[in-house]
């Protein structure tokens, strides 16, 4: 009888341990996933930025920008070159060029 009570208590102390430990982690996991997400939102969303400005310009002067440079100084875009290398490469004046964003790693 003695031991089962000690078990018992032993059960009632490693219990609550053991779920705040799994929700803990529970908490951290999606926490993680929604942080990559977001980023993986924000590269997609400033490659879509750079397009379309790549665009609206060839629109407007009936050319594709040389560099993005130009985008930057004349249609107001500001990727964030902390978190991504742009690579902008002109292919001709009528062509669109090859943009991709990726993330820098760290």
């Amino acid at each position: 009888m003695f031991i089962r009570k000690k078990a018992m208590s032993r059960i009632k102390v490693i219990l609550p341990v053991i779920l705040t430990a799994i929700v803990l982690w529970g908490v951290m996991t999606g926490a993680s996933k929604t942080q990559e997400q977001a980023a993986g939102q924000a590269q997609k969303l400033t490659e879509e930025s750079i397009r379309r400005a790549a665009v609206q310009c060839y629109a407007l002067e009936g050319i594709y920008p040389v560099n993005i440079e130009y985008l930057m100084d004349h249609y107001g875009i500001r990727p964030d070159t902390n978190r991504f290398i742009i690579h902008y490469q002109f292919i001709a004046d009528n062509l669109l060029p090859d943009i991709s964003v990726l993330p820098i790693e760290r």
